[in-house]
């Protein structure tokens, strides 16, 4: 017999299948190890196919089998020939990608608990303690061993050690007798137990409008055959009771699901709920669990003891059998993207998954893609609407501060008038608020007032920002973690005049303290969430009211629900709105329409203080109205006159190298390259290129990019020509070429 191997580490213009003779008991999708090469170093690799026959010679045979229990069935194996052609990447990074982490190894990753139990009857036990002589027991340690097993039954090794007195000489002398018996068992690593401790199976009571929304989604799932549906609902209006409702049906009927969520903070609040329905039947994957966290919880998927996986983006590639339903949370997000090989979308992958398994895809938002608007609109995806707000409170009332007017009125702080006496007035009424700032740190930049320059970070082409601490100020990088001392003199005309400027959360903790003196505080962003369940306790504390007001970055801004919460603050509306992307319009519309909904979930109290320096901008009078499908029109408008996507897809090509001179080099040859295809064999199709132009962060991390970018329609042909870019550069050690098809920034 022979087989088909791909191996898990070829460059790209070398990814494809090589034939091996198969001596051994093995299957399409067994890892293992194989000779390659003249020095035949041994190399993983996947048997895709299995066959009779090949035409290849003086073939070498397959060493050995590695990573049994991760072996990838035809489903995942059909995934990563998916993400090999849709993002053009290699075999291995997709088996990567679909693997956790430190699942290729030869030795498996796997914990093992020891237990302690008594062999003989209790009784019989409690007579070697009250007999004399040779027949009882004499040691102290042995006897408080015995005192503890007759009373309890059993217990781990680990806690026998910690009994005091006790060793484990005492614990091997009770064993040699026969008395206790010592087991090895596998130890599966879940943080989340906890929430399976406190079960709650009440049934989920939907309103009328919920209700309406339910039917519409049941019956397209009793379809038995692939259906995607976005769920668009108002921040507040319940979609998550709607989802669990789907979910119940999905496991009573055998089924598993996919749930995603598009942050990690948002995990907790997620798992607590469902752990509470459906116990140990639920697994967690995301990137903050530690490396045996992750392998164990895919073990657990694969065996069949899970129903429901919760998660990131990664949870889409979830082993699970019989999958009856993905659901998206959130969908609009951009983390549902990766930024790394592979370049997949979760949407993309979870439509090919509900497609092999005749499964719906369940897509929720209050503020949907325009990508996924669009289809909901021309009839690919079905569209179910939900309006009204849970317990028929409504929205909150949104008001804007023009930051121009505070500056000329004297106010330098990034605090408008208005916004502080909200939020005084709130910490007086015994509610919470959220104040939203989507920048870290304490200053975004320093200055010389004598010469101009800003101070920037010597790997990347961007200013270092001012963090204070404990133990004094540093400057940081936000993209490559350099850091580095304040400097007293600027670095260029050594003058001591330099300017600290800009803000970020640090600063706005800082004049909160300052001009309401005893309010509670709670900052949340990268520098506070470094732990591995940090996001989880933080959370909790906020919503035991341990803190009155919550302040962060973008991960207070979505999905959380704070019954106390009547109030929300945007301390900078105009962050994202004015950077060079298309996209950008829409992601301040969702970020602030979603920071907004926070407020009066529980009550008609809700205000939000939106300040900005473009009072006028249509983008932020609708996301302070909640008006999405205004602004919809607005937008699809000018994406279909600019062509933009949905009307074209986007393939943004980036050269990368350590030196500006072989950078440039290449951009000419990337460039004459594309050209010469466009006026030869791929004339026929309708391509649009811009650039090479240096790319948005020009220096990143020590390297330089450029960048070129393709308007086009994606079809197998139009890919072919990615791919042989790919292929021609892929050899070129002096400067990198990557691939992004349809990237949610340039």
């Amino acid at each position: 017999m022979y087989c088909e191997i791909y191996l898990l580490d070829a460059p790209y213009h070398i990814d494809r299948a090589f034939d091996y003779i198969l001596d051994l008991p093995l299957q399409e999708g067994d890892i293992v190890k194989v000779p390659f090469g003249r020095s035949n170093n041994l190399r993983l690799g996947v048997i895709t196919r299995v066959k009779a026959e090949s035409e290849g010679e003086r073939l070498k045979s397959v060493h050995s089998r590695i990573a049994e229990s991760y072996s990838l069935n035809s489903e995942m194996l059909g995934l990563c020939f998916f993400l090999k052609e849709h993002t053009l990447c290699t075999f291995g990074e997709a088996v990567r990608c679909i693997l956790p982490p430190g699942a290729l190894r030869e030795r498996e990753n796997v914990k093992y608990e020891k237990t302690l139990r008594l062999l003989i009857e209790k009784d019989a036990a409690a007579r070697l303690l009250t007999e004399s002589g040779r027949a009882g027991i004499r040691s102290e340690g042995q006897r408080i061993l015995l005192q503890f097993l007759i009373k309890n039954g059993q217990c781990s090794y680990d806690l026998a050690r910690e009994l005091a007195g006790v060793t484990p000489a005492h614990v091997r002398a009770l064993a040699d007798k026969k008395i206790v018996g010592v087991e090895e068992n596998e130890s599966l690593r879940n943080p989340y137990l906890k929430y399976c401790l406190e079960r709650d199976s009440s049934e989920i009571i939907l309103t009328q409008a919920q209700r309406r929304a339910y039917l519409c989604i049941e019956e397209l799932y009793e379809r038995d055959k692939a259906e995607a549906v976005l769920l668009y609902g108002i921040t507040g209006s319940g979609k998550t009771k709607v989802i669990i409702k789907m979910i119940d049906k999905t496991v009573a009927e055998g089924k598993s699901v996919i749930m995603m969520v598009p942050e990690i903070s948002l995990t907790p609040q997620t798992v607590s709920i469902f752990c509470k329905r459906y116990g140990e039947r639920v697994a967690v994957i995301h990137s903050s669990l530690s490396q045996g966290e992750r392998l164990d919880a895919y073990r657990r998927i694969k065996r069949g003891d899970v129903d429901l996986v919760i998660g990131t983006r990664s949870a889409v590639f979830a082993p699970l059998d019989n999958l009856g339903m993905i659901v998206i949370d959130e969908e609009h997000e951009h983390t549902y993207k990766s930024d790394s090989d592979p370049k997949y979308h979760a949407r993309d992958v979870s439509a090919y998954r509900c497609g092999k398994n005749k499964a719906l895809m369940l897509l929720a938002s209050a503020t949907p893609s325009l990508e996924s608007f669009y289809k909901a609109q021309n009839g690919s995806y079905n569209l179910v609407p939900l309006k009204e707000r849970y317990g028929g409170f409504s929205l909150p009332k949104a008001y804007i501060v023009d930051m121009r007017e505070e500056l000329r009125l004297g106010n330098v702080t990034p605090i408008s008038d208005m916004l502080l006496k909200e939020l005084a007035g709130t910490y007086e009424e015994g509610e919470q608020s959220i104040l939203f700032l989507n920048r870290r740190g304490f200053n975004s930049h320093i200055n010389c007032k004598s010469c101009g320059e800003v101070i920037t970070c010597p790997r990347c082409s961007v200013s270092l920002t001012y963090h204070t601490s404990k133990t004094g100020g540093r400057l940081l990088c936000h993209l490559c973690g350099y850091t580095d001392a304040v400097p007293r003199k600027c670095p260029s005309c050594d003058s001591e005049s330099l300017s600290f400027l800009g803000f970020g959360t640090q600063k706005v903790e800082g004049v909160l303290g300052e001009y309401i003196p005893d309010v509670r505080v709670m900052r949340m962003d990268a520098d506070t969430v470094s732990g591995k369940l940090s996001y989880e306790r933080m959370l909790d504390d906020f919503r035991e009211e341990r803190a009155d007001i919550l302040l962060g970055t973008q991960m207070v801004a979505k999905g959380h629900d704070f019954p106390k919460v009547t109030l929300v603050g945007v301390v900078l509306a105009d962050t994202s709105l004015y950077v060079s992307d298309f996209r950008a319009s829409e992601r301040t519309f969702s970020l602030l329409c979603q920071v907004i909904g926070r407020a009066g979930r529980a009550s008609d109290n809700g205000r939000a203080i939106i300040q900005t320096y473009s009072p006028t901008s249509e983008v932020i009078r609708l996301a302070c109205l909640q008006d999405y499908d205004r602004f919809y029109e607005g937008e699809i408008a000018i994406r279909r006159e600019l062509q933009y996507p949905p009307f074209c897809d986007m393939a943004v090509l980036t050269l990368t190298s350590d030196s500006e001179a072989e950078l440039l080099r290449a951009s000419k040859s990337l460039s004459d390259s594309i050209l010469a295809r466009l006026n030869g064999e791929y004339g026929k199709y309708p391509f649009v290129v811009f650039g090479p132009f240096e790319a948005q962060v020009y220096k990143l991390n020590e390297k330089y990019r450029m960048r070129m970018i393709v308007k086009c329609r994606l079809t197998r042909e139009t890919r072919r020509l990615f791919h042989e870019l790919l292929c021609e550069f892929s050899p070129d050690r002096r400067a990198t070429l990557t691939v992004d098809l349809n990237p949610l920034g340039i």
